[in-house]
């Protein structure tokens, strides 16, 4: 016979009971969650991995033929405006993240309000970028409707994600490694050039790389700062007109032929294993950086 004092009393088996059911419902939400994603992946690639093969990614887009018209421009675009905001958000980001981390240790009110700013910029809908880009670049830059404009506007869009992922990383860099830099006489600079970057590194690798992810994946900005759905040559320049994956996307699905929403099936079929394939790359860079940990 159990004693009384071990008996479970009403309290603990309530709590008990309420553990198990949000056990229960969170399961059942991840359920669901995972369902309606295989749902949509599994009705995508009905529709359009049979339309997926080199000759559609190497054609251009056609108004008249659905079943001749090719990525081709959409997906050089792509390419363009992602390499472009890359190249414009790294340094900016990285310099911004280390400038708040690494040369101001106490947090003045100036700094502490750049750092909410930077944090609720993260959070914007994508399309007040659209219309910074528009008013910025388009109309007082006179940039015009480019790639540039584009590649700017999402630069806007991915830097506080870049900054506050770079942060998040140098914050990750033990402070001893810091310490015994400097007792050796080298300078702050030295120190972050030489210790805290190259530690940090994967970390911001990674959020480099899921900040690509996001812009290639973006529509709404781009349409704001004049990117078009419909475009048969490829971008030769920094002023060249461009389209982008998304947008193809979008266009193909407005029109009336239905084999044009298969090639739009197997556009998002591109398009999801693109960001499939930066993500896994994110993923894989920071699970190298864990064990080395």
């Amino acid at each position: 016979m159990t004693p009384t004092f071990l008996r479970p009393t009403s309290r603990s088996q309530k709590r008990k009971a309420l553990d198990k059911a949000f056990t229960i419902f969170c399961a059942f939400a991840a359920i669901i969650a995972v369902s309606i994603l295989f749902v949509l992946i599994g009705k995508v690639l009905m529709d359009g991995l049979a339309r997926v093969s080199p000759q559609f990614i190497k054609s251009m887009p056609s108004q008249m033929f659905p079943d001749k018209a090719g990525i081709l421009s959409p997906l050089v675009g792509s390419l363009y405006v992602m390499a472009l905001t890359v190249l414009f958000v790294v340094p900016v980001g990285i310099a911004a993240a280390v400038y708040l981390e690494e040369f101001t240790p106490k947090k003045t009110p100036f700094v502490r309000f750049i750092q909410v700013n930077i944090a609720n910029l993260a959070g914007v809908p994508s399309i007040v970028y659209g219309m910074l880009g528009l008013t910025l670049f388009v109309s007082v830059m006179g940039l015009g409707k480019s790639v540039l404009t584009g590649a700017l506007t999402m630069s806007i869009l991915v830097l506080p994600m870049v900054i506050l992922v770079t942060q998040e990383a140098l914050k990750a860099v033990p402070k001893y490694y810091r310490e015994s830099s400097l007792a050796l006489g080298t300078t702050q600079w030295q120190t972050i050039r030489r210790i805290v970057l190259p530690t940090a590194l994967p970390g911001i690798l990674t959020g480099i790389i899921l900040s690509a992810s996001r812009a290639i994946g973006e529509t709404a900005p781009l349409i704001v700062v004049g990117a078009v759905g419909f475009v048969t040559f490829l971008p030769t320049g920094l002023d060249s007109r461009y389209t982008v994956l998304p947008l193809q996307i979008l266009y193909w699905i407005g029109q009336p032929k239905p084999e044009f929403r298969t090639a739009a099936a197997a556009a998002i079929i591109v398009l999801s294993d693109m960001i499939l394939i930066l993500n896994s790359a994110a993923i894989i860079i920071r699970a190298r950086a864990q064990k080395k940990l």
